[in-house]
C-alpha cells in the first residue's frame, strides 16, 4: 500500500503549516500564559476548513481521507497542541459518532451546523469513577415516557464549556426493560435545563484548551435523543477511540517535530567553547535520535492512516501508533529542553511550554498501560 503523501495532501500539509505559523504562532503564547479559549482563533480554524475535514460534503464537510486530516493536526500540533487539541475533540470526538452512528434527523439536524466552522461538539465519557474503566460510567438516563432524565457528572471534557459549543455526546447507564444496566449515548445540547458546564483551570497542559467539569440534575432532552441503539454506547466509545487515537498521535508526532526543529535551530546558532554545540557529538547525537525516532513514528501513524481508509482492522495498530507517538514526544520534548539548557527552562523559550503540552499524550485517548493491554490483546494474549 501507498504510505506517503501524495502531492495534494502536501499542498495541503504546506496550507494548514502556513496558516498555523501565520496565524496561530503569535497567540500561542500569550493564550497559555492567561490559560484562555479563543473564540476567536477556533473560529479562524473553522474558516479554514479545520472543523469539518472528516465529514461527508453532503452535510458540508471537507470529507478528508484519514492521512490528509491527520498531516493537518501534526501541522497544527507542531506549533501549538491547544489549537491542534480544540481541532481534535471536535472533529474525532464531536463529529464521527454523529456521522457513524446517528439517525437521519440527526445527521441534519447538527450536521450542517457542526460543519459550518462557527460550532464545536464534546463528547463526555470521563467521570470520577470511569476513565480507563469505561464500564463504571455512573451518569445515569432514566426514560420517562418521550424524554430522558439526565443526572450525573463528568469531567475533564473538552469542547464543551465555551461560547460556540453546540452540544456533547453523553455515554450514560440506562436501563433495559428487565432493570438491567447497560451503556448508552445520548446528544445532550447546551442550554437544556438541569445541564450545567463549568470550565476547569489550573492545567499544567493544553492551557488554552477548553476543558469543563459536566453537571446533570433531572436534566430532561427528548428520547430521540438516544445516539444509535439502547445498550451499545461502550462499543460505540470504543469505535471512536480507535479513530481518536490517530488523531492523539498526530498530536505527539506534530509536537515532537516542532520540538526537534527548536532544537536543531538552536543547535546550530549556540557557541560553546568556540564552536557550534551540535558539532559536539553529544548534542549531534541527541539531534540524530530525535530525528530517527520521528520518522519512525510518522511511518507508523501514516500506515495505520492507510489501514483505516482501506477498511481494514486497525485497532492494534492505532494503539502502537498512539503509544510511540506519545513516547517519543516524551523523549524529544526533554531532550530538546536539555539541548537548551537554562534558556529552556523559561516561558519565554517555546520549549517549556511544549515540555509541559507533551504530557497528556501518555493519558488522553487511553493511558500507555491501556494501550499496551491492547497491543497484547491483539496477539491473541
Amino acid at each position: 500500500m501507498y504510505l506517503f503523501p501524495n502531492e495534494k495532501q502536501e499542498e495541503e500539509r504546506l496550507r494548514v503549516r502556513t496558516f498555523a505559523e501565520e496565524v496561530i504562532a503569535p497567540e500561542a503564547a500569550q493564550l497559555d500564559e492567561e490559560e484562555r479559549f479563543s473564540s476567536e482563533l477556533t473560529l479562524k480554524m473553522g474558516e479554514q476548513g479545520l472543523l469539518s475535514m472528516v465529514a461527508p460534503k453532503i452535510y458540508g464537510g471537507e470529507e478528508k481521507e484519514t492521512l490528509s486530516y491527520i498531516i493537518a493536526v501534526e501541522e497544527l500540533a507542531r506549533v501549538d497542541s491547544s489549537q491542534a487539541a480544540t481541532v481534535v475533540a471536535h472533529n474525532s470526538l464531536g463529529l464521527v459518532p454523529i456521522m457513524n452512528y446517528g439517525t437521519t434527523e440527526q445527521k441534519e439536524k447538527y450536521l450542517p451546523k457542526l460543519t459550518s466552522g462557527r460550532y464545536i461538539w464534546g463528547f463526555g465519557l470521563t467521570e470520577e469513577n470511569a476513565g480507563s474503566d469505561a464500564g463504571g460510567t455512573e451518569t445515569t438516563a432514566v426514560r420517562d415516557g418521550d424524554e430522558w432524565v439526565i443526572n450525573g457528572s463528568k469531567r475533564y471534557i473538552t469542547n464543551a464549556s465555551t461560547p460556540l459549543t453546540l452540544g456533547v455526546t453523553l455515554q450514560v447507564m440506562t436501563n433495559d426493560n428487565n432493570g438491567q444496566p447497560k451503556l448508552s449515548t445520548i446528544l445532550v445540547e447546551n442550554g437544556t435545563p438541569g445541564f450545567e458546564a463549568k470550565r476547569m483551570l489550573g492545567k499544567m497542559m493544553w492551557r488554552a484548551v477548553d476543558t469543563a467539569q459536566l453537571t446533570f440534575k433531572d436534566c430532561r432532552v427528548p428520547y430521540s435523543n438516544l445516539l444509535g441503539q439502547e445498550g451499545q454506547g461502550l462499543r460505540y466509545m470504543l469505535k471512536t477511540l480507535d479513530g481518536g487515537r490517530l488523531s492523539v498521535a498526530a498530536m505527539g508526532l506534530g509536537l515532537a517535530q516542532g520540538a526537534f526543529e527548536m532544537a536543531l535551530k538552536h543547535a546550530k546558532s549556540r557557541k560553546q567553547f568556540g564552536r557550534l554545540i551540535g558539532r559536539n557529538q553529544a548534542i549531534g547525537f541527541k539531534l540524530a535520535d530525535m530525528n530517527m525516532k520521528i520518522e519512525l513514528a510518522r511511518n507508523t501513524l501514516y500506515r495505520t492512516c492507510v489501514l483505516k481508509d482501506n477498511g481494514y482492522p486497525y485497532s492494534k495498530e492505532a494503539a502502537m501508533a498512539k503509544l510511540y507517538t506519545s513516547e517519543i514526544a516524551k523523549e524529544i520534548a526533554d531532550e530538546a529542553v536539555q539541548i537548551f539548557g537554562g534558556s529552556g527552562l523559561f516561558k519565554d523559550n517555546p520549549i517549556e511550554r511544549f515540555y509541559r503540552d507533551q504530557r497528556l499524550l501518555q493519558v488522553g485517548e487511553g493511558t500507555s498501560e491501556i494501550l499496551r493491554l491492547i497491543i497484547a490483546r491483539g496477539l491473541g494474549l
